[in-house]
């Protein structure tokens, strides 16, 4: 049997072997694609044993659904097992480069395969929010039929970056970011797996080279098995063929350098941070958004904390704290590092500076509580009901609203809540920066704060 030894790889291959060949060409994230729902990595929440979405995998029940979720969180991956357990047929196309005439030819396939064989046809559809409104209208008609199953692939969110006509007929999983240890985990597996991983290599890591890659790969993965792979196959070899990846070769591998602080201390620095953005003290949390940046922490996740608090220790006393914080972070992602942490900076400043109010969120709870506990089905007053395709008793009720802009102010005062709910009270304003404004209005309606 001829045979080669390929430079750098501790592996021989039969020249022959087509499929062998094809697959050391293929990356490590694509070679340790699971297969099967019993080795699928993360996603619990969705696809655990006795779960909705598993149990309709497995008779072979599914139905059109849309994946979302960030990158390397298995959205394809399980899309791909799908395809393989169905009994039915399955077309692959990407939203990026398939255009009207591909959705049609898909179709017209699709019922073929109906007609004559009695098959369903399942349509994967990667970048499904690149699909335009031509494209996804020319899809509508065969989900609507059941001609064909769609399964989207997305990483924006599709109730706001796809047509509304789609996604109220697909039933929507969000798939969420892989943990620290279920990252951890998979790569462990990696370096064991001599068929598809590196387990050839004989490969190495130490502890803290291992940490670092499952722990900066942000729950994404793919970046983990690209960053474990480029380190292996860059890293020397040992006299007796071994590889041994420092936390200095892991670094250079995902580009990104370690924590300067343990797990703990980095939650110790986070709520620091948020703390002092609380307290006012854009010292101090300036210093301590330095302090994570400069340690290897993500911008964003500094971004992001920021957004959240601005509206939850600022809210109405100062609603431009909101609009400051996620045009910050924008311009962050836009710019990225380092000079996106100049808006970043000047963003935390304003924060902090900007009166302190949690009436926002306080007023937030209240609803959430009542809205779980208080059932009041029909609870909705009938003059605030929509009248449109109403019968006659309806229309007569519809003209009990009062139209707010027929009096003066625009304002006038009338039950809106249930009547379970009435005279409750939710948001009371505070008496600092922009509320005290609000407040002073509110009395002059007569609302009860």
């Amino acid at each position: 049997m001829s045979s080669v030894r390929i430079k750098g790889l501790n592996m021989t291959y039969d020249l022959f072997d087509l499929n062998g060949n094809e697959n050391v060409a293929k990356p490590l994230a694509e070679r340790m694609r699971a297969n099967n729902l019993n080795d699928f990595i993360g996603q619990t929440h969705i696809v655990a044993e006795g779960s909705l979405l598993r149990r309709a995998i497995s008779l072979d029940r599914l139905g059109s659904c849309i994946f979302w979720g960030p990158p390397g969180t298995g959205k394809t991956t399980l899309a791909n097992i799908i395809a393989s357990t169905t009994h039915g047929e399955f077309i692959k196309l990407n939203a990026v480069q398939a255009g009207v005439a591909d959705v049609k030819k898909a179709v017209e396939q699709a019922r073929d395969n109906l007609k004559m064989y009695n098959r369903r046809t399942y349509l994967m559809l990667d970048e499904c929010h690149r699909f335009n409104k031509t494209q996804s209208d020319s899809l509508l008609p065969a989900i609507e039929q059941g001609t064909i199953i769609f399964i989207g692939s997305t990483t924006e969110n599709p109730f706001a970056s796809m047509t509304p006509a789609i996604v109220s007929r697909c039933r929507v999983f969000e798939f969420k970011r892989l943990s620290v240890a279920e990252i951890r985990g998979a790569l462990e597996k990696a370096l064991k797996d001599k068929r598809r991983g590196l387990g050839e290599y004989s490969a190495k890591l130490s502890e803290e080279a291992l940490e670092h890659i499952s722990r900066t790969a942000g729950g994404d993965l793919r970046t983990a098995y690209n960053a474990l792979e480029l380190a292996v196959l860059t890293t020397p070899p040992q006299s007796d063929g071994s590889v041994e990846v420092t936390l200095a070769d892991a670094e250079q591998s995902i580009q990104q350098k370690a924590l300067s602080y343990n797990e703990d201390a980095f939650y110790d620095y986070l709520s620091a941070f948020c703390k002092s953005l609380r307290g006012s003290d854009s010292n101090a949390a300036l210093y301590y958004a330095m302090r994570l940046i400069e340690g290897g922490c993500d911008p964003m996740i500094v971004a992001r904390r920021l957004v959240i608090h601005s509206s939850e220790d600022v809210g109405m006393s100062d609603p431009n704290a909101l609009v400051v914080a996620t045009s910050a972070m924008y311009a962050l992602e836009k710019t990225g590092y380092p000079e996106g942490i100049i808006p970043l900076s000047n963003a935390i400043i304003y924060v902090c500076e900007a009166p302190k109010s949690n009436s926002v969120i306080a007023a937030m709870d209240a609803a959430k509580r009542d809205a779980r506990e208080v059932r009041d089905d029909d609870g909705v007053p009938p003059y605030l009901k929509d009248n449109t395709f109403g019968d006659g008793a309806t229309k007569a009720q519809s003209r009990v609203y009062k139209y707010p802009h027929d009096f003066p102010g625009g304002y006038v005062d009338q039950q809106y809540l249930p009547e379970k709910l009435k005279g409750k009270v939710y948001y009371r304003p505070s008496d600092y920066g922009y509320e005290k404004t609000v407040k002073e209005i509110r009395i002059k309606k007569g609302k009860r704060d």
